[in-house]
């Protein structure tokens, strides 16, 4: 394992690059996984690493050193001392272990053409939700419920950020990720129910639909919503009905409500 100690160092440079910027990643074509268990998950479903860096205390702790038994053993290892790994992670509270992938190229833009497989079975469209622990949550809910493709608009965070990634926990690695989509043209071609969830005439409560059927799901950012112009695609407007003065909920709250009953209704049938 290589040793570094100074913030001059590429390879520092790099990783604060990676850390802290949207721009550097797209550029470099790189991510950070962030802590044990996103390295845990990676390795799992076999992710390719291209390096791995641990922090003084990080090597110290059996979880970690035991991830690093399993990784290949020509993946570059770097150690550095705590306080340089606290300038280069991606989080205010530094997890002592990171691991440096590739940005994935977008999943086969085909697939979003192809009116049969769009419809076969649920996604998810997120429209203009910007905030990576939101996103990351959102992310690893889709997946438990069972959902595979997720679409982004363009006003999305980046799904790929080191923060989106710590939330989804590894759920990035089952999904499909599909960002900077133009949903309005894509759901032209998905057969089933188009729901969102927003207020408006003609709105139903969630729990009169019959969710048995694919279904894709429309959810907007706090404070604005789905935007007109995806919330025209909508062949139905629902609603959480929800008891006391609450009005909404947090939108990763709202993705779990919804994508959950569909998951009862199936498997109540």
């Amino acid at each position: 394992m290589k040793a570094i100690s100074s913030r001059d160092n590429p390879m520092v440079k790099r990783l604060h690059a990676l850390a802290n910027s949207a721009r550097e990643r797209r550029k470099l074509g790189e991510t950070l996984l962030d802590g044990a268990h996103l390295l845990d998950a990676a390795l799992q479903q076999q992710w390719p690493l291209k390096a791995i860096v641990v922090s003084d205390s990080g090597c110290a702790q059996l979880e970690i050193e035991d991830l690093l038994a399993r990784c290949a053993h020509d993946i570059p290892r770097y150690q550095l001392p705590d306080a340089l790994f606290a300038h280069i992670s991606p989080v205010d509270s530094p997890s002592g272990v990171i691991a440096i992938i590739d940005l994935l190229p977008e999943p086969d833009p085909a697939r979003l053409a192809d009116s049969a497989a769009l419809s076969a079975h649920s996604l998810v469209v997120l429209d203009g939700v910007q905030d990576p622990g939101n996103l990351g949550t959102i992310l690893r809910t889709a997946a438990a419920a069972g959902v595979r493709d997720v679409l982004l608009t363009p006003g999305c965070s980046g799904a790929w950020s080191p923060r989106a990634l710590r939330a989804g926990m590894g759920a990035h690695f089952g999904l499909r990720i599909h960002e900077r989509v133009d949903a309005v043209d894509v759901l032209g071609a998905f057969r089933g129910a188009i729901l969102a969830t927003a207020l408006g005439e003609g709105a139903r409560s969630l729990y009169e639909l019959e969710l048995d059927a694919p279904v894709a799901w429309l959810f907007g950012a706090e404070g604005q919503g789905v935007s007109p112009a995806l919330l025209a695609c909508a062949s139905q407007r629902v609603i959480i009905p929800m008891a006391g003065d609450v009005e909404s909920l947090n939108v990763a709250a709202a993705v779990a409500v919804c994508l959950f009953e569909q998951a009862r209704q199936r498997r109540r049938r």
